[in-house]
């Protein structure tokens, strides 16, 4: 078991930034000895698209080879049957794309069709959902868990995240990473954490202190959680470097983006093997797909 909520807090206030990232990179290597860092080619469509769109990006997001797609922007809110038909056309067509939407999306759809959470998951399941993200995971939010734990009794997987910087207490964080962790112990349904510090403008800026010291506790605090993930800043990708050395080992998806989506693919993979690790490509499900060396 991890560190206590107390240690967690000691932790947080703590000036040892070394000897955090030294501790969460230990746990790192534990879990994955193998040295290497993944992360998923994906596609993302908005729902609010037409239907011809959005049945043509499916086809490019296919032909492009990526191992999922993630749905997002379901305000105005499409109805339940609409995802469905959607999912079962996709899965039909392509049936070894991962189809994922977000726990916030899971829940406007539920509010929306008039149903349970568990019934909402177990219609969207049977009609190909694979997967449920953590984005948007409000602190201490009870209907985000509640999602989770739905999804995990139907089994799917599914992926946790905390968005920080919003202006939360230091106890506020612990307390939401302890209810992932709770969680994770009665379900083993979360494959992976990302820790996002996504600060609204008009607020203070996080320093790389912070969001390395928050990595880092991450990974200490969740080590019933095989993954965690640090999504990279398309601006910053030297930064990098460091985080895989505070405890994260993969870095989610990438979505395709046009002409830029090679590029930027290399990138990561030239900045993985500098800072002394293999790249290695997998599908959304965490299963390697290329050991692109």
């Amino acid at each position: 078991m991890g560190i206590s909520r107390e240690e967690a807090l000691v932790c947080f206030r703590s000036d040892d930034l070394i000897g955090l990232g030294m501790e969460a990179d230990a746990i790192r290597r534990k879990l994955h000895p193998e040295d290497v860092v993944t992360y998923a080619i994906a596609g993302s469509i908005d729902c609010n698209a037409p239907e011809e769109t959005i049945h043509d990006k499916i086809n490019k997001i296919a032909e492009d080879n990526c191992a999922a797609i993630a749905f997002r922007n379901t305000a105005p809110p499409r109805t339940i049957a609409w995802f469905e038909h959607l999912f079962q056309t996709a899965k039909k067509r392509f049936p070894s794309l991962t189809l994922e939407i977000s726990a916030a999306e899971i829940a406007e759809i539920k509010r929306f069709a008039d149903l349970s959470i568990a019934d909402t998951i177990a219609r969207l399941h049977h009609a190909g959902l694979d997967s449920i993200s953590g984005d948007s995971a409000a602190i201490q939010s009870q209907d985000w868990l509640a999602v989770h734990a739905a999804a995990h009794a139907l089994g799917l997987q599914t992926t946790a995240n905390m968005v920080t910087g919003c202006g939360e207490t230091k106890e506020q964080r612990i307390g939401h990473l302890e209810a992932i962790r709770q969680l994770q112990e009665k379900t083993g349904g979360f494959s992976a954490f990302n820790p996002q510090l996504n600060t609204p403008l008009g607020l203070e800026q996080p320093t790389a202190v912070e969001r390395l010291k928050t990595l880092a506790i991450s990974r200490i605090f969740l080590d019933n959680i095989e993954n965690i993930q640090c999504t990279p800043d398309a601006n910053d990708l030297k930064s990098l470097q460091v985080s895989l050395r505070f405890g994260a080992n993969d870095l989610g998806k990438l979505f395709q983006t046009q002409d830029t989506m090679n590029a930027t693919e290399e990138n990561l993979r030239h900045i993985i093997r500098d800072a002394g690790f293999r790249p290695v490509q997998r599908d959304a499900m965490f299963r390697t797909l290329f050991l692109t060396g």
